[in-house]
């Protein structure tokens, strides 16, 4: 880097460097219960996400915020990169020897 690519940084400030940022809005899915049929919004912190070997071990889970049923439904590699994108706790389940 030139000296003078790097003298304009250091003279930076943390309001100076977020100024053109925007609030982002939290992310939130959609999500049904099978059991009561309810529809809702779920922020990432409200579902988990378990990834086995198989299709049969990976999964997503909820609890229902309008019965408190347990949900858990499948998840393929497209439901598997939406939930982690959007900042899901993923737990990575390991096959027994």
């Amino acid at each position: 880097m030139s000296e003078s690519a790097t003298s304009g940084v250091r003279g930076m400030t943390v309001a100076s460097a977020f100024a053109g940022m925007r609030n982002v809005a939290p992310v939130v899915f959609r999500a049904g219960c099978p059991d009561c049929r309810g529809r809702f919004e779920l922020a990432a912190s409200a579902l988990r996400l378990a990834i086995g070997a198989s299709s049969r071990t990976t999964f997503y889970s909820f609890t229902c915020p309008d019965c408190g049923a347990a949900v858990r439904k499948p998840a393929g590699e497209r439901i598997v990169e939406l939930l982690t994108g959007g900042g899901v706790r993923t737990l990575r389940l390991h096959s027994a020897p």
